[in-house]
């Protein structure tokens, strides 16, 4: 069984998680340059098997895509194009910047630290992977 790895795309920054072999647990990966994204992945993948990316997919309150999707959707397109093999689910993000600023603070994070973007970026991606391998487990 290979890992499920998270994506958290930003047009600067995308941050990334990743589950355990057994995928259970989600765990903070990285932060890449989003320009960097692809030569990251290509890396990891040598390493590790990959069976599903899981991307967050920020939807409005009436549930509905946001404005951010236009700068996703050509990221998926890309995605499935280089690595064919892998399948891709979306997931709803919403909320996950403020949940990941949320568990800062609540980790005793300094207000220094809080402001390092990356570290959202990171954070956000492990809610947006934790949260979807539990609604898939509430479905079974």
């Amino acid at each position: 069984m290979g890992r499920i790895l998270a994506i958290d795309y930003g047009k600067k920054r995308s941050g990334l998680a990743v589950t355990d072999p057994l995928q259970i647990i989600a765990t903070s990966l990285a932060t890449v340059e989003t320009k960097e994204i692809f030569i990251y992945l290509e890396k990891y993948l040598l390493k590790e098997t990959v069976d599903l990316f899981v991307i967050g997919y920020p939807k409005q309150m009436n549930n509905t895509p946001s404005e951010a999707v236009k700068f996703i959707d050509p990221f998926i397109i890309h995605l499935k194009k280089k690595f064919p093999d892998i399948p891709i689910e979306p997931a709803d993000e919403r909320f996950t910047s403020k949940m990941a600023f949320q568990t800062m603070i609540d980790s005793g994070i300094g207000k220094k630290r809080r402001q390092d973007k990356a570290l959202v970026d990171t954070i956000s991606a492990t809610i947006i992977l934790q949260s979807w391998l539990e609604q898939k487990k509430n479905k079974m």
